[in-house]
């Protein structure tokens, strides 16, 4: 991750909104000064921890914030942006956050960057954090566990904007900018199909998240345009997991593939992890690529023309997701543009070949 995406991480305690109470009252309540109060909210060097403690206990228990929050949520004015990501810890999402930071930075606004962990309760947290302190419009690729939009309907119903990026689909209006998963994963299928493979199998995250089942049919589609079964034993659904967890799911789903009678001699994978985490399992499996087992995924590592062998990749347009996405989103701040007129923008996908997925050596010229 570079330095510079990793130093905009920023991560806060939610205080909800509590107009009512003021730092008099808080003070009278602990039997503290106001000054100490304020101090305390401030993280002073002059207050103590234990009393520090004290007062960010009370805070969070009776949903009080500084009224400069308030202020800045009221106002609209912040000048920062929030973005929720599922997790950082991967290229293809440093490089959309490099996007967002180029857009954000030319317009004047600062990044407020949280990480849901593909989970839906993290994400909701991640949000009420977001408006706790007075973002001006919210940046998100949900997790992989959110199929109900109703907390995102909820803050755009206040008056923040929302725009999704990279996984877009159809159950939530907004703008949006991700690419056409359903073509990626038919080309990269259709591909494997041209180099003389016939037993595909393919690894996804799911189910119910959109851009999977997206990917998913992509998959189909390619294998019955060219009149090959589908096989359920060849499909495993990784997740959704994430780290060590949905490292272990593809070591067992590589493991099962290859104790079939009849193993599959290519394999497609789905998003960036399950890519570089089915390249070392076959590596640790003693699976030779392509010989025993052809491979091609979604993957925007850097590293794939060096890994061994090479890895033909899906390319997603990662910097420019980012960015135009944040470029929408600033539009809808400045009014520049229209908050009921939505667009779905779909970039272009790439597939690049290499030794991972040349021609099957029986297949016929």
């Amino acid at each position: 991750m570079d330095a510079d995406i990793s130093g905009m991480l920023i991560f806060s305690i939610y205080l909800n909104v509590m107009p009512n109470l003021t730092l008099r009252d808080m003070a009278k309540a602990l039997g503290l000064s106001v000054s100490t109060v304020s101090k305390a909210l401030r993280d002073s060097y002059e207050i103590g921890a234990e009393t520090k403690k004290r007062v960010l206990d009370y805070a969070q228990a009776n949903h009080y914030f500084p009224n400069r929050m308030a202020k800045s949520l009221k106002e609209g004015k912040s000048g920062s942006v929030g973005v929720v990501i599922c997790s950082i810890d991967n290229n293809f999402v440093s490089r959309m956050l490099d996007g967002i930071d180029s857009a954000c930075t030319k317009a004047g606004y600062d990044l407020i960057i949280m990480q849901s962990k593909e989970s839906l309760s993290q994400e909701k947290s991640c949000i009420r954090q977001l408006e706790a302190r007075g973002v001006e419009g919210v940046l998100i690729s949900p997790s992989s566990e959110t199929v109900d939009f109703a907390h995102l309907s909820d803050v755009r119903a206040m008056g923040m904007p929302v725009v999704l990026f990279d996984r877009i689909g159809d159950r939530f209006g907004s703008y949006q900018v991700g690419i056409d998963n359903r073509d990626g994963a038919f080309r990269a299928t259709q591909h494997l199909i041209a180099n003389g493979y016939k037993r595909i199998a393919m690894l996804n995250i799911g189910p119910g998240i959109h851009f999977a089942m997206q990917r998913s049919r992509g998959y189909a589609d390619a294998l019955e345009e060219h009149g090959i079964p589908y096989r359920d034993e060849y499909v495993h659904v990784c997740g959704p997991l994430a780290g060590e967890a949905l490292k272990g799911a593809v070591t067992d789903a590589i493991r099962s593939l290859l104790a079939l009678p009849e193993p599959p001699d290519a394999l497609f994978t789905a998003t960036d992890q399950l890519s570089t985490f089915s390249l070392r399992a076959l590596h640790e499996r003693g699976c030779r690529i392509p010989e025993d087992m052809a491979l091609i995924g979604f993957c925007n590592t850097e590293l794939a023309p060096i890994l061994t062998p090479p890895l033909s990749t899906v390319y997603q347009p990662a910097f420019e997701i980012g960015r135009i996405a944040a470029e929408k989103l600033i539009g809808l701040i400045t009014g520049k543009e229209h908050p009921d007129h939505y667009e779905t923008v779909m970039l272009p996908i790439r597939l690049d070949v290499r030794e991972s997925s040349r021609r099957k050596a029986s297949a016929s010229a």
